[in-house]
């Protein structure tokens, strides 16, 4: 296989691992197997390999020497250290897009929202392409690559560890909500309310997980781990 075949197959491969890990098949925690997994995917160990560094190095997976990778993990404290970072990341990341935006991006954010309402009424297992849908077209329209770049792995990781969690579709209810609200904001080019909405939707996020990690199951959206 040519070094170009074998890398465009790495990249498919890492897209098929981050739908697994951010849908919750695989958990954190859960060692990869990489000769089951070539198996099942029918591919050799070398572009496996090549995907399991590219998700290691996003922070979806750890690698630890003489025992492989595994699904990334953290306990309580992690956890909010994990919401203290996106908290300060992405309130200063809806404050710019609030600056910055334009008629364009106001259309995208609205058209984010509108998909995630019409997806979430049909009863489609979604949640969490709809959430980072969302976030990254306020990330786009903040113009901060740098901010971006470390947003989109804190988001990953976050949804990562909800995904084995029960979320009530209340929550996502009021996620959705909290979205409109957030665009409304960015819209009216109101900086200080779209910075202070989004932090009380991270909020809301990070009580609703702990939340669930501490409580029994309960009614939750179908098949699906809610972003925020």
């Amino acid at each position: 296989m040519s070094e170009t075949l074998q890398r465009g197959l790495a990249v498919q491969i890492a897209e098929v691992l981050r739908e697994r890990l951010l849908s919750g098949r695989l958990t954190p925690g859960t060692r990869i197997n990489e000769v089951v997994l070539a198996r099942e995917l029918g591919t050799s160990r070398g572009p496996l390999r090549e995907a399991v560094r590219q998700l290691v190095s996003e922070g979806l997976l750890v690698h630890t020497p003489n025992r492989g990778a595994t699904v990334f993990a953290a306990d309580p404290a992690g956890v909010a250290a994990l919401f203290e970072l996106r908290t300060a990341l992405e309130s200063e990341c809806a404050r710019l897009a609030a600056e910055r935006r334009d008629d364009k991006d106001v259309a995208a954010l609205r058209s984010a929202c509108a998909r995630a309402r019409k997806t979430i009424g049909s009863g489609r297992s979604l949640v969490h392409r709809l959430d980072l849908d969302f976030h990254r077209t306020l990330t786009d329209t903040a113009r901060s690559p740098r901010i971006g770049e470390q947003l989109w792995r804190v988001q990953q990781q976050i949804i990562l560890l909800r995904s084995p969690l029960d979320v009530p579709a209340a929550h996502t209810a009021d996620s959705l909500d909290d979205h409109e609200e957030i665009a409304a904001a960015v819209a009216d080019g109101d900086a200080e309310r779209a910075a202070a909405l989004m932090r009380l939707h991270l909020d809301r996020v990070r009580n609703q997980m702990a939340a669930s990690a501490e409580a029994p199951a309960v009614a939750s959206t179908p098949g699906a781990p809610a972003g925020g």
